[in-house]
């Protein structure tokens, strides 16, 4: 198989938890050599099921696995001279080094994007980190610790997501950390292509906070344009009718019709010829000034049918989906004709198990998962080799020890 697009790109990946890790298997996913460098400790999210039954050893959990396939690993402790020396090294011949430490840790590991660039001016440089790293702007926040569910709350995803009483409720996935980590993956191949041509590396820099309030836009121009300040309102949407969740009789479905010439064919497929001739109802605005009528008018067609028989009758004609759980999509046939369904070996079963499979499509240069996540520490004798092999000289081996603290 050809690879991926950013073959022969590599990448030097400190991130743990969620949003770094995210960013970089993006990035081995398309191709890209990633190597992990991990504390003495491992990566936290090694311990982090679900563990598959059997495996007594645990090296890691669905978790590190769905985050971290594609990737080498060596473990560095970079809080020594000699752990340091080697990220140096690493870093020399690398195209793209990335970490999500709090803002100053490797400064004081002395391994500044500045003293790193010193040596590799051609190295693409890029941190994810709650509230940004000062040399893009100085926030109030910027020392302060984040994690997906304040993120969500702080940037505006629960300020619109909730029942319509206006109790927030947090979005399912972590998109507090997976959304900034896609941006930064983005951001990282926007520099490597201009690096190409100016010869020269730069920093990166994306906040969990601005990525989603970035994702959060509606607010900000509704917010600028009415004067009024959006607020949970359920299932419904503020600006376009239809477009709601509607009972069946085995669970929900999702409608979205409010282009007037799907609202019209609606109507039509729910035998309600006099909706579409209703001149109340004839544009967007005007249903959604009466949304609860919309509502009542396309429950009272839904609630007596199932999701099978309603996406029968409307799907290919109007937007709709019915609501469904893990089971039913991974026995969706989109879901397998798609390879959005990947199954991986796992250590200590003889079983594989299935991460989400890479929406990006190539039609040359395919993007997918390659191989499982690694063992800790599995490729560092192979990285250390190639180190003193290419510079000719010993190079300081640091050996796992699993009673010290991550870094």
């Amino acid at each position: 198989m050809t690879g991926g697009p950013l073959a022969g790109v590599r990448v030097i990946d400190l991130t743990h938890a969620l949003a770094g890790p995210y960013a970089t298997m993006l990035l081995a996913d398309l191709g890209a050599d990633v190597l992990k460098v991990e504390p003495p400790s491992g990566d936290l999210a090694r311990r982090a099921g679900p563990y598959p039954p059997g495996d007594d050893g645990r090296e890691f959990g669905g978790y590190f696995q769905s985050v971290n396939r594609g990737k080498r690993s060596i473990v560095l402790d970079l809080k020594t001279p000699e752990g340091a020396a080697m990220l140096r090294n690493l870093a020399a011949e690398a195209e793209v080094l990335i970490e999500n430490f709090t803002p100053g840790v490797m400064e004081r590991f002395g391994l500044s994007y500045e003293s790193l660039a010193a040596v590799n001016p051609r190295l693409v440089y890029a941190a994810l980190r709650g509230f940004g790293d000062p040399r893009s702007g100085k926030s109030p926040y910027q020392a302060w610790p984040a994690f997906d569910v304040v993120i969500q709350a702080m940037a505006g995803i629960m300020g619109i997501t909730g029942t319509e009483d206006g109790t927030p409720i947090k979005v399912g996935p972590g998109v507090g950390d997976i959304f900034p980590g896609a941006l930064l993956a983005l951001g990282v191949t926007s520099a490597l292509y201009e690096a190409r041509a100016s010869g020269r590396g730069q920093f990166v820099d994306v906040a969990m906070y601005d990525a989603i309030l970035s994702l959060c836009e509606r607010i900000v121009y509704q917010y600028s344009y009415t004067g009024e300040v959006p607020r949970p309102e359920g299932n419904r949407h503020p600006l376009l009718s239809p477009f709601d969740i509607l009972p069946a009789t085995d669970g929900w479905v999702a409608i979205a019709a409010p282009n007037d010439n799907r609202w019209h064919r609606l109507c039509e497929l729910i035998d309600r010829p006099d909706l579409a001739a209703d001149p109340g109802l004839a544009t967007n605005d005007l249903r959604v000034s009466r949304r609860g009528e919309v509502y009542q008018a396309l429950e009272a067609w839904t609630r007596d049918r199932t999701k099978a028989d309603i996406l029968t009758r409307l799907g290919g004609h109007v937007p709709v989906g019915a609501v469904r759980d893990a089971a039913e999509i991974m026995a969706d046939p989109h879901v397998a004709a798609r390879d959005m369904a990947v199954s991986l070996e796992h250590p200590g079963t003889a079983t594989t198990f299935t991460v989400a499979g890479q929406p990006l499509k190539f039609s040359r240069t395919p993007a997918v998962p390659r191989r499982r996540a690694p063992l800790l520490d599995e490729h560092g004798s192979q990285v250390r080799a190639s180190l003193d092999h290419q510079r000719g000289a010993p190079h300081p081996r640091t050996e796992p020890d699993l009673s010290q603290g991550s870094t």
